[in-house]
């Protein structure tokens, strides 16, 4: 008798481990209809033949993510619409977002996820759907929170190639250097023209792709990440500020809040940047007109007199972005752009801008996917 039934409860789990890996192995693309509209709103000057900077605010949604021919056809369609209305050429520096990238990590999950009430359950069914690969990848983490560096850890490699195909693909699709947000990764790096991530601790890095698709220079990690993220997401160790020659002129990247910090823009001069791309994410619906929360990673530095509370956060961001402001920066311009969507109960906004000598020319409120253009 304990045979039978020890038997029965081997078959049983048995029977139940099978039906749950086949489970968390169907992967169903559902139909879904994206809003591919987007609305110039900022074309600034004229073309004289140098290029120019074109931000992209694209405004997504989970869905947009389940596979890279939606994600696709979104950006494509925001491209489209700039090449017909004559924003695109050999010498065109196209900028989006910060972590436009790291929303890779819930390609080709299950429709349950995507169906999620909120981003904490749509993490779980994240790693409900890969028990072993998040399994394999919490026992690698890094950090504090070493569940949140296990969901984006399991899906490194694929996100990598993701975020290669899918952004440098469009480089090349459209003829045009492409900043490529950010994307978080374990020690990312590139490797004949190819992005791959490694074993250490994550970092919320931008990449740059030519007009041939390929990578340029390394991978540009944010220095200072944010207090929240902070416990997964790491500093950049060597605190290294990268500059990409492009068609338009030298180009530096500074991601999210890094563009508050004078000492960057002065380490830019020093290695000649001309153009600033700074991609950028804010959470909340109505976080841009709530009142400005102070430096979010390290203390305020002691040239910045701006006190919390003492202006909105968009005010701020306007204030503390000092491209093209003599002396701290001599670059000749530079676009601010930032995610806009909503990802399960979590809304990120904020309103994109351009700076040229010396002077911030900023978006007007509204809703939808914008272009922001500067020619140079």
């Amino acid at each position: 008798m304990r045979k039978l039934i020890g038997c029965t409860l081997l078959i049983a789990l048995v029977a139940a481990a099978g039906g749950y890996a086949y489970w968390a192995a169907q992967r169903d693309v559902g139909h879904y209809l994206s809003d591919l509209r987007v609305e110039l709103t900022l074309n600034e000057g004229v073309d004289q033949g140098r290029g120019n900077l074109l931000g992209i605010e694209p405004d997504l949604t989970p869905r947009d993510y389940q596979s890279l021919a939606l994600v696709h056809l979104k950006l494509a369609s925001y491209l489209n619409t700039a090449r017909d209305a004559g924003l695109l050429n050999d010498k065109t520096v196209v900028v989006l977002p910060e972590h436009i990238g790291s929303w890779l990590v819930f390609r080709g999950e299950k429709n349950e996820l995507y169906q999620a009430a909120n981003l904490n359950e749509a993490m779980r069914w994240l790693a409900l759907s890969n028990p072993l690969a998040f399994a394999n990848a919490w026992l690698r983490a890094d950090g504090e929170s070493r569940i949140n560096d296990a969901h984006l850890r399991m899906k490194a490699s694929s996100m990598a190639a993701d975020y290669q195909t899918l952004f440098g693909g469009l480089a090349k699709e459209f003829g045009v250097t492409l900043v490529a947000g950010s994307i978080a990764l374990p020690a990312p790096r590139i490797e004949n023209g190819k992005l791959l991530p490694g074993t250490g601790p994550l970092y919320n890095s931008s990449v740059v792709f030519g007009s041939d698709g390929a990578a340029l220079g390394t991978p540009q990690r944010q220095l200072l990440p944010t207090y929240e993220e902070q416990s997964y997401i790491q500093p950049s160790p060597d605190h290294e500020l990268n500059v990409v020659d492009t068609p338009a002129g030298r180009l530096g990247i500074l991601i999210g809040s890094d563009s508050w910090y004078p000492e960057n823009y002065r380490t830019l001069n020093e290695k000649g940047a001309q153009l600033i791309a700074v991609p950028a994410f804010i959470v909340g619906k109505t976080t841009w007109d709530k009142p400005w929360g102070g430096y979010k990673s390290v203390s305020t530095p002691s040239e910045i007199s701006l006190k919390p509370g003492e202006v909105t956060e968009g005010d701020a961001w306007h204030r503390l972005t000092l491209i093209s402001s003599l002396p701290i920066s001599t670059a000749q311009a530079g676009v601010t752009v930032f995610l806009r969507g909503k990802f399960w109960d979590k809304h990120s906004t904020g309103l994109g801008f351009i700076s040229r000598n010396g002077q911030t020319s900023p978006d007007q409120p509204g809703t939808g996917a914008r272009l922001l253009n500067l020619w140079l």
